[in-house]
């Protein structure tokens, strides 16, 4: 069974940090690209990060770049997001997603897999 489940989430304060995991099971992680989308209420959800099988390359949406980092570890199919300087306004439930395909980037409808949400909520 193809299989993700985040966890990490929790409530935060302005400028503190949370790390959010992803554990993958049920198919072969290393051979995929991955991702973070968050989705806020009331709002669409929207691309984090995303990073490619090898973890040599990653991508962040413009408003999250230099605070938060993704990550990887292929020998033990997690995905990781260190989320650092948090603001109020990441305040969302966040989901680990799979990519369909190895040109899978920002675009929700190319990932085919995902976990039940993490929440995160960043409030003093």
């Amino acid at each position: 069974q193809v299989q993700l489940v985040e966890s990490g989430g929790g409530l935060a304060q302005p400028g503190g940090s949370l790390r959010l995991s992803c554990s993958a099971s049920g198919f072969i992680f290393s051979i995929y690209p991955m991702a973070w989308f968050r989705q806020a209420p009331g709002k669409e959800r929207e691309f984090v990060a995303r990073i490619r099988w090898s973890g040599g390359s990653t991508y962040y949406t413009d408003s999250v770049r230099g605070r938060f980092t993704i990550s990887r570890d292929n020998a033990k199919n997690t995905l990781d997001l260190q989320m650092n300087n948090l603001k109020p306004e990441d305040t969302a439930l966040y989901y680990c997603a799979k990519g369909a395909s190895d040109s899978a980037s920002t675009r929700i409808w190319e990932y085919n897999v995902w976990g039940q949400g993490t929440q995160v909520t960043v409030s003093s």
